[in-house]
């Protein structure tokens, strides 16, 4: 058995009917990281040790008929922009590049109170700013489809060692579209969870931590081990774990699915496009309702950038102190943040109520039972361009306007999720983005399941661990043909450059647990973007 290719909820019942141990599950995801991850650069901090001690623990419970929690031995990689206990945390800036935390975020003792394995952090772009994942510390991340290819963003690294069969699943953050991205650019599953579904640090519900899996039963799984209530955290809500075991797909037959290509008056690509209106077709043969509808949502736009700059402000103050250590891109959102009015933001916020209750209404009322549309406009571009500057001919004014198929719906707060809908004719992935009710997640993740199951059904199964594993796409180099305009280094137009020498990919490193604690639970709890 491949173990690198197995489910995660396979995996979790070998172990818990010690068919398995964590030592040998573990042992067999750092040999695959180490033949792997050089050329992806998806982890870049490993603790292999202190993952062999937890390893060895939950083994020898286990042994006593003990077991931890639905998570039980089960390895994962934390995005580079949660802190972890004792294990580097550099959240992909120069400023932090030596800081080892003494806490846990919260989601992330919540995974290791579920009996989780940290083995080490997913890279992230620079405080998790922009869909394309390279920092300077460790350097930009590939895509297993292509790695001549970004795999997304933030959670660029988590998506492309999940892909690859690094991993099982990983958790990611979700703001823009942070998790929704870099699943579809990796056609995996990644679920923006509802606000407050699982405990983080900020007082924000524009931003959420979320599972990213190969299934969605693979999702829901993690998912298990990461909500819960939290007594310090205002937002956490009371979902109990074991509403999210087990996962079965749901009936298809009548499911009310309202469509939109482009929410009206979004820009897509062709490639984009002719994926999900074949995947549609899949959708009404398999007994769905499918309507040409949506809200609308133009907007949130201005909604969402008002409010997301409020929320970049926060970092005004590490600008001033280390200055030219910033990227253009995020320099240019702090300044944005600063210069906003009182009353600006009170009317972001008033708006955003409102847009609220109008998705609401769309699926609540009972029309439909979900929302669904392109999880990205365009497909996977080149990692040394930083963002998409026009698609389709049209202009992308600034790093973040061509996510806006999944910022208008971070704006409404219901949760959703990116599907893999199939590959265009160059076999690059697409998602198709899944919105349901409020707080509805599971019956989201059932959906997806279901989804998933049709291809199943009909043999077309593509596992990207062993896609992945059949050479990792194209080497790193080559040319690469992209539909889309894409801006390299630039936070405004007009000003554009391949990535500088300094993004080149870095080995994995180890988690430097006794280099100085430089960073404060006071800052993290103030001022971290996802």
């Amino acid at each position: 058995m491949d173990l690198c290719a197995t489910p995660a909820t396979e995996l979790a019942r070998l172990i818990a009917s010690r068919e398995l141990s964590a030592t040998e599950l573990l042992a067999a995801v750092l040999a695959r990281i180490d033949e792997v991850n050089p050329a992806l650069n998806a982890i870049v901090t490993l603790a292999a040790d202190q993952a062999y001690r937890v390893a060895a623990d939950l083994d020898a419970r286990a042994a006593r008929g003990s077991f931890a929690g639905p998570l039980h031995g089960l390895p994962i990689a934390v995005k580079d922009l949660a802190e972890t206990a004792g294990i580097r945390t550099t959240f992909g800036s120069p400023i932090f590049a030596a800081n080892v935390p003494d806490f846990d975020a919260p989601h992330v003792a919540l995974l290791k109170r579920a009996g989780a394995v940290v083995i080490g952090k997913t890279n992230a772009p620079e405080f998790g700013a922009g869909s394309q994942t390279f920092n300077p510390v460790f350097g930009v991340t590939r895509n297993p489809y292509d790695t001549r290819l970004t795999p997304g963003g933030s959670s660029g690294g988590a998506a492309a060692a999940v892909a690859a069969g690094l991993i099982p699943f990983a958790d990611g953050s979700d703001l823009a579209a942070s998790v929704r991205n870099p699943a579809a650019f990796c056609g995996l599953v990644g679920l923006r969870t509802t606000p407050g579904l699982v405990p983080a640090n900020l007082l924000d519900p524009l931003a959420v931590v979320g599972p990213i899996a190969r299934s969605a039963p693979d999702a829901a799984l993690l998912l298990a081990g990461m909500c819960g209530s939290d007594p310090g955290l205002p937002l956490a809500r009371p979902d109990r774990a074991a509403g999210f075991l087990d996962l079965r797909p749901a009936p298809l037959r009548g499911l009310r699915v309202a469509w939109t290509p482009d929410l009206g008056d979004l820009p897509v690509q062709p490639e984009v496009r002719a994926v999900l209106a074949a995947r549609l077709e899949v959708l009404a043969g398999a007994g769905c309702d499918v309507t040409q509808a949506a809200p609308a949502l133009s907007d949130a736009d201005e909604v969402f950038q008002v409010l997301r700059a409020a929320g970049m402000a926060g970092l005004a103050p590490l600008l001033r102190e280390h200055p030219g250590q910033i990227k253009d891109t995020l320099t240019w959102n702090i300044a944005k943040g600063i210069a906003l009015t009182g009353e600006q933001i009170a009317a972001a916020r008033l708006q955003q109520a409102e847009i609220f209750s109008r998705v609401r209404s769309f699926l609540a009322d009972g029309r439909y039972d979900v929302l669904a549309l392109p999880a990205v406009q365009v497909v996977p571009f080149p990692v040394e361009q930083e963002w998409v500057t026009q698609i389709n001919g049209q202009p992308m004014a600034t790093y973040i306007d061509w996510m806006r198929s999944c910022s208008r719906i971070t704006v409404s707060l219901h949760p959703a999720v990116s599907v893999p809908a199939g590959l265009t004719g160059s076999g690059l992935p697409v998602g198709l983005q899944l919105v349901g009710r409020y707080g509805d997640d599971r019956r989201l993740l059932e959906i997806a399941a279901a989804i998933m199951a049709l291809d199943e059904q009909a043999g077309q199964v593509k596992t990207p661990a062993g896609r992945a594993r059949a050479g990792l796409g194209q080497p790193a180099g080559q040319a690469s043909r992209t539909g889309q305009g894409s801006r390299a280094l630039a936070a405004r137009p007009g000003k554009a450059s391949v990535l500088p020498r300094q993004y080149a990919a870095r080995a994995a490193g180890p988690c430097m647990a006794c280099a100085p604690k430089l960073r404060s639970r006071a800052l993290a709890t103030a001022t971290m973007p996802r």
